[in-house]
């Protein structure tokens, strides 16, 4: 399994529906407690539960790995991983999964200039106070010391992104061949 990890808005959506479209990666379809956001579906972008639900599932050790953010539950389910599946997770998660997984994943975090990101978060039209947060969690949180084993780091700062992606996908395959 293909794991992508890194800040808000470092490229990680972006890198993954190339992956997807490009390599023939398959999304991992993940849980969470949240509400769907406007043309979000069920069993798409999310498996949306109850909290409820996401508990049930949580004390049966349904889940690899599961994290709270933002007031809702997330979860990566056993049954679902694959070797032709990508990822994102928070490093929580990527700690989580290279514990139970090992040598059956490989985990690049990208990594992007804080005034890149900046930029991104304003032209999707994130709220100024969620910028804000969200870079200031970011600077703690993705400090080179805090992250769990990594693969490879990839600089998304001004790279092109088609280029990359097939850069990640040779590195990949070629690790997971053996």
């Amino acid at each position: 399994m293909l794991v992508l990890i890194g800040p808000s808005a470092s490229g990680k959506t972006e890198i993954a529906r190339l992956l997807i479209e490009r390599h023939g990666f398959k999304k991992m379809v993940t849980y969470t407690t949240r509400p769907p956001r406007l043309h979000e579906v069920n069993g798409r972008d999310y498996h949306f539960l109850s909290k409820k639900e996401f508990l049930v599932k949580e004390k049966l050790d349904f889940f690899l790995e599961t994290s709270f953010y933002s007031g809702h539950y997330y979860g990566t389910a056993f049954k679902d991983a694959a070797h032709d599946k990508v990822l994102i997770v928070d490093i929580r998660g990527a700690r989580a999964l290279y514990e139970t997984l090992k040598d059956a994943i490989m985990i690049f975090f990208i990594k992007t200039p804080e005034s890149i990101r900046h930029a991104r978060m304003v032209a999707r039209g994130d709220a100024k106070n969620d910028i804000a947060t969200r870079l200031a969690f970011d600077r703690d949180y993705f400090n080179i010391e805090a992250l769990p084993h990594v693969d490879r780091i990839i600089d998304n700062s001004d790279a092109d992104l088609l280029e990359l992606t097939e850069a990640i996908c040779r590195e990949y395959q070629s690790v997971m061949r053996g």
